[in-house]
C-alpha cells in the first residue's frame, strides 16, 4: 500500500537517532534532546521546497503519525518542516 499525499503534505519515514556516535560514543537512548529527522518517501502536488529522497528537520508535535505495512511514516505540512539536510 502506498501513501499519496494530498496538497502541501509530506510523507516521510522516520529515520532512527543514532546509538553511537562516530568515534563509538554510546548515546543515552532516554534522552529527550533527540533531534527529529525523516526520509521523503512523497510529497503532494504543491509541495515545492522538498522532494523525495531529502532528509528533513520537523517539528515534533506538529506531525500525524502513521503505520502501514508495519513501517512508521509521518505526514507533515510543508511549513512545518524546519530543514533539509
Amino acid at each position: 500500500m502506498t501513501i499519496k499525499p494530498l496538497k502541501d503534505r509530506v510523507v516521510a519515514k522516520v529515520e532512527k537517532p543514532a546509538e553511537t556516535t562516530a568515534s563509538g560514543l554510546l548515546l543515552p537512548s532516554d534522552s529527550k534532546e533527540k533531534p527529529n529527522f525523516a526520509v521523503v518517501q512523497a510529497v503532494g502536488p504543491e509541495v515545492k521546497s522538498v522532494k523525495k529522497g531529502d532528509k528533513i528537520l520537523y517539528k515534533e508535535y506538529s506531525t500525524t503519525p502513521v503505520k502501514v505495512d508495519d513501517v512508521d511514516y509521518l505526514i507533515v505540512e510543508e511549513k512545518d518542516i524546519l530543514a533539509t539536510l
